[in-house]
């Protein structure tokens, strides 16, 4: 009993740190959950609840039965999912509260941290991609990163939040989670839709955030299978393109610029928009040291069971 009581909340607190980094543009939710070892855990549940829901729909109306439904729901991690989500809804919520005052009172400031921790998170996906590019890839990348910084151009009346749009953001913002080091506020930053979200989570506005929710859902059901199959099948270039992506969206985070996304050249306080800068750089650099020493300590505590199984 108090083992399992430990168990849970030690996964409310790794919910709760997954959520807070999902309110900070550029830390992935997806990279803290590997480093807190539940990425896994929810990422098949995930696959598996999908299926339940899938299967629900194909077999009942039919007559066929909940069996087959309710074998994937069995399968769920529901004593990892339940308090992980849990732990991530709240904490989301506290984020959203203390950072609405810094964006608005520090717009200047705060998209330095956020320029910081977007342009480190960019050795992620070169990382994970390793190797040297081939000449298609850079082309591949260089498009996408164009693509990606006229989109991030427009006005914000270019792209007003009317619910459709808001549905497809959160739709490509969930995603995020299926591939650490991209963040799904950053997207969201990107299409001129964070601060309104952050906004309607502290106002309570229950139709801004069923649009939201929806469009989650629909993204989660959608996009994941795809992008999980992109990964298994496709990686390479699927990383060279979100790479590209990651590069280009950069342009939303200059510090200095209008509210219709006109940049500007430096002004007054450079000197202390570089240290916020560089705040941003340190933090996700700290948080890459924590993943890579814990994915070290994880193969080393696992070679002894390998090396017992091939020996058996």
């Amino acid at each position: 009993m108090l083992n399992s009581l430990r168990a849970y909340l030690a996964n409310l607190v790794r919910g709760a740190l997954i959520g807070t980094a999902e309110v900070v543009p550029g830390v992935s939710g997806g990279t803290i959950a590997l480093v807190t070892g539940i990425y896994e855990a929810l990422i098949g549940s995930a696959g598996h609840l999908l299926s339940a829901l899938r299967l629900a729909v194909a077999d009942v109306p039919r007559g066929a039965g909940f069996s087959r439904a309710a074998a994937e729901f069995r399968r769920v991690r529901w004593d990892v999912v339940l308090p992980a989500l849990i732990g991530l809804v709240c904490a989301a919520l506290i984020a959203a509260k203390l950072l609405e005052p810094v964006l608005h009172d520090h717009p200047v400031s705060s998209r330095a941290v956020f320029l910081g921790l977007v342009l480190a998170s960019l050795w992620v996906p070169i990382s994970m991609i390793g190797g040297r590019w081939r000449a298609s890839e850079v082309v591949t990348a260089v498009v996408v990163a164009a693509l990606a910084f006229g989109l991030t151009s427009l006005p914000p009346t270019s792209v007003s939040p009317n619910p459709l749009f808001v549905a497809l953001a959160a739709a490509v913002a969930v995603c995020a989670l299926v591939l650490p080091g991209v963040s799904g506020s950053f997207f969201l930053l990107s299409f001129g839709l964070y601060e309104t979200t952050i906004s309607a989570l502290n106002d309570r506005d229950l139709g801004y955030i069923a649009t939201f929710a929806l469009g989650a859902v629909i993204g989660l059901a959608l996009f994941v299978k795809l992008l999980q199959w992109l990964l298994e099948h496709r990686r390479r270039i699927t990383l060279v393109v979100m790479t590209g992506l990651m590069a280009g969206c950069l342009r939303a985070l200059w510090p200095w610029q209008t509210e219709q996304r006109e940049l500007l050249a430096p002004s007054d306080g450079v000197g202390v928009t570089v240290l916020f800068f560089l705040l941003g750089v340190a933090l996700v650099t700290a948080v890459l040291v924590i993943e890579h020493l814990a994915l070290r300590n994880g193969r080393t505590d696992d070679e002894p069971t390998e090396r017992i199984s091939r020996v058996g």
